[in-house]
Order: C-alpha cells, then sequence, then structure tokens
C-alpha cells in the first residue's frame, strides 16, 4: 500500500491525469542519472530528469512471499548518458534504482513507486535490457562466517591484513604477446615463481582496458617466459604493449598463508575442521588395544 500525498490522491480522483514515470539511477560510482518517459525535462529533488530517452518499463512482477520481485526497463541507446561503453564496463551494475510516479505538471506530486537495484543486463547493438531487482535480492546474500577449513578473508582486507602494496606482492608488466583470448605473455615477472600471481588480479593501466580488474586463473613460468591466462576473456581485445599491475593471489589455506604470505596469525578458516572420512570411520576390533582417534 502506497501513502499518497493528499494533493496527488485528489489529482488521481480527478479522472484526467497527468503522469509520467521517472526513473533516478544512482551508479556505484556515484553518478546518478535522471530519465523520464515524458516529453520534457522534469526536474525534483536536485535531479533533471531526461526526456525521450529510450526507457520503457514492463509490468512489475511481484509476489507475497520473499522471493525477489522483478521488473525490466527496456531502452535504446539515444541518451548521450546511457553508452554501449559504460554497459560492456559494468558501470550500470548493482546501480541504485528509484521509480517514481509523477504529475507532470506539478511534480510536487508524485510517489515512490519501487526501490531496487539493476541485476541482469542484456544488451545488442542498439538496445538494451535491464532488470531492476527489488531490495529482496539482499536477503540472498551471505551474511556471517562459515563454519569451513579455507580462510573466508579477502585477501589484503582489514581481516587479513596483508600489505599487497609491498614489492614481493606486486609487479608492474606488458604484454609481449597474445596466446589466447585470455592468456598472454608478459614481461616484468621474471623474479615471481610459479603460481605466484595465481588467484591474484591484473589490473589494466593502459590499452583499451585500461582501468579494469580482472582475476588471474594461472601464473606459469616456462624457461625465460612467463605466461599469465585470465579467469575470463577481457571486455576488450588484448593487444601487445597493454601494460598492467599485477598482484598476488591466495588459495585460502593455511599453509600458502603461512609460508607465502607469514600471515597465519591472521588465517580466517578452520583447518582442523573433520572432514567427511571422519563421518565414515569406525573402530574395529584390532583398535581395542591400540585405541583410536574418531
Amino acid at each position: 500500500m502506497k501513502a499518497l500525498s493528499s494533493a496527488l490522491q485528489a489529482h488521481l480522483d480527478e479522472g484526467t491525469t497527468t503522469l509520467s514515470w521517472c526513473w533516478r539511477i544512482t551508479r556505484a560510482d556515484g553518478v546518478t542519472l535522471g530519465f523520464t518517459d515524458h516529453d520534457q525535462i522534469l526536474t525534483f529533488d536536485g535531479s533533471d530528469f531526461e526526456p525521450e530517452s529510450g526507457f520503457a518499463a514492463s509490468e512489475v512482477r511481484s509476489g507475497s512471499d520473499l522471493s525477489v520481485d522483478a521488473q525490466d526497463a527496456e531502452g535504446v541507446l539515444t541518451s548521450d548518458r546511457i553508452t554501449e561503453t559504460d554497459i560492456v564496463d559494468g558501470r550500470w551494475d548493482a546501480a541504485q534504482v528509484e521509480l517514481w510516479r509523477v504529475n507532470w505538471a506539478d511534480t510536487s506530486q508524485r510517489v515512490l513507486m519501487r526501490l531496487g537495484a539493476v541485476g541482469q543486463i542484456r544488451r545488442g547493438r542498439m538496445a538494451f535490457v535491464a532488470e531492476v531487482r527489488s531490495l529482496a535480492h539482499v536477503l540472498g546474500q551471505t551474511v556471517g562466517r562459515a563454519y569451513q577449513a579455507s580462510c573466508d578473508a579477502t585477501l589484503g582486507d582489514a581481516r587479513c591484513g596483508v600489505d599487497l602494496e609491498a614489492p614481493a606482492f606486486k609487479a608492474s608488466g606488458a604484454v609481449q604477446a597474445l596466446v589466447r583470448d585470455r592468456g598472454f605473455v608478459a614481461s616484468g615477472l621474471g623474479a615471481f615463481a610459479t603460481g605466484w600471481f595465481a588467484a591474484g588480479t591484473v589490473q589494466w593501466t593502459s590499452g583499451s582496458n585500461a582501468g579494469r580488474r580482472t582475476e588471474v586463473m594461472m601464473h606459469e613460468v616456462v624457461d625465460t617466459e612467463v605466461a599469465i591466462t585470465l579467469m575470463e576473456v577481457p571486455v576488450r581485445a588484448l593487444a601487445t604493449g597493454d601494460a598492467f599491475v599485477i598482484r598476488a593471489g591466495c588459495d585460502k589455506r593455511l599453509e600458502t598463508c603461512r609460508d607465502r604470505f607469514a600471515n597465519a596469525l591472521n588465517f580466517r578458516g578452520f583447518p582442523n575442521i573433520p572432514g567427511q572420512d571422519a563421518v565414515l570411520r569406525y573402530a574395529s576390533s584390532g583398535d581395542a588395544n591400540q585405541g583410536v582417534v574418531l
């Protein structure tokens, strides 16, 4: 049930209305954008809502349970502020979305119909469809710690304490040769052993992917060459000479935390947790004199 102002309720009771939809989107980088299906710019709460932006909304799908409500916002790339580059770069991912019903003749008469976040984005050459999820999607996220053998901290965060800016865990390099769509031979990493940067990150500092960060799947040293394989194909194709900063990774095991980072004191897992084989163990007749540890 939405609470309407007396002025808006009176306008609705007239029968003939001057209503429009307005979307206000706040991206993760702090940029706030406004769009409306009206044919003129509407302004309220310090935001300008751009007309004829190509936005159109589907029906709102909702239920009485705790499932995630959803709505699709379809659009064509007609607005100067909606670019395919921004969509590819993920600038719209997880952006906060406010959906308003507004009397365009008097924008003080409005009601917030929906508050959510941008989910999956499907795009084509000239159009896109963005899923707008309700706040119920937050209920599906893991909260708290899991009782597991591996560490649940993120390498380099406050709980971990490792300084990834230290020279031992950070290096600069460049693409020497392309091996596959997500693999390349790198320069500048000859001082590091095989696997040192596996599960780490690459941050591109030049080239078409500059500013983007991706995970490292494999780090191999073969003779004098260093090969890096990324976890996923970069958004844009790599090119020889693309520069990057690479940081060490961690496989979340106590041995790695102790031997590679000398950080066992901050290990956030439970390495002595019984494994699945403990459930299958049983005492035999020969164990009576020897003792059995279960």
